[in-house]
């Protein structure tokens, strides 16, 4: 089994790395555009880690990159060394990292994996409110994940309900409202999930999205934010991750 996970910044990479390879540095491959994804190989899975930018665009455009090279590596006889030790197409994409969680479901320190892919943002401000983008007839604004994300939630004791993409962080206790009036479900917000689903769904992989929550959706206080515990509840989660891709690998 291969997995691709992304990430937007580097620093959430590291933790998924240190949850997945106890031992030490992992392999380095080199991608168009200066990407690099750092390998980890576990029994009978191998996943590769990306750092792939902040915000939708970025994260989608990284995903591809990645999907794309994978792809191609697996269907040229002559493909150059380094994409030829990437090996086949992946089985599973993971968006991960650290973000908001609305309080009531997802408190600091807690996990999350979606059970939907919103992107919350995508759509139109009309006087009466936000209109998603299938009201304007164009695309869809919500991914499903695989349902592998139940079995995840369970072994992260993670909440699972949707995570909301957004191009801006929320800062206000009146756009936290509106998120919360229209996605009562909604556990957590971040940056990159509904980019990474959409080139992980053009490519016709399953995708998942994790989060470990480091603040709280609402106004903005950076004095109350807990990355580093964040961080270290992120790594913690691909180290009880591991077990369940091994097992969905046999």
């Amino acid at each position: 089994m291969r997995v691709l996970v992304v990430t937007a910044v580097p620093a959430e990479a590291d933790s998924v790395v240190a949850g997945l390879s106890a031992d030490g540095p992992s392999p380095a491959h080199s991608l168009p555009g200066g990407l690099t994804l750092r390998r980890c190989a576990g029994a009978g899975v191998t996943v590769d880690v990306l750092a792939g930018g902040v915000g939708p665009a970025a994260a989608a455009a990284a995903t591809a990159t990645a999907l794309t090279a994978s792809v191609t590596a697996t269907a040229t006889a002559t493909a150059t060394a380094t994409a030829t030790a990437m090996g086949p197409a992946y089985d599973l994409v993971v968006s991960a990292g650290i973000g908001g969680g609305f309080a009531a479901t997802a408190p600091l320190g807690s996990l999350v994996v979606a059970d939907a892919i919103v992107a919350a943002d995508l759509g139109a401000q009309t006087p009466d409110g936000h209109l998603a983008v299938e009201q304007l007839g164009f695309g869809r604004s919500t991914h499903v994940p695989a349902p592998l994300s139940e079995r995840i939630a369970k072994a992260l004791d993670a909440v699972h309900g949707p995570v909301l993409t957004v191009s801006t962080v929320t800062g206000t206790a009146s756009r936290a409202a509106e998120l919360t009036a229209r996605h009562p479900r909604a556990a957590a917000e971040a940056m990159e999930g509904f980019g990474v689903a959409e080139a992980a769904t053009a490519h016709g992989v399953p995708v998942v999205e994790i989060r470990a929550v480091s603040n709280a959706v609402g106004p903005r206080d950076r004095a109350a934010w807990r990355i580093g515990e964040a961080l270290d509840a992120l790594r913690n989660a691909f180290r009880l991750l591991s077990p369940v891709l091994e097992e969905e690998a046999r």
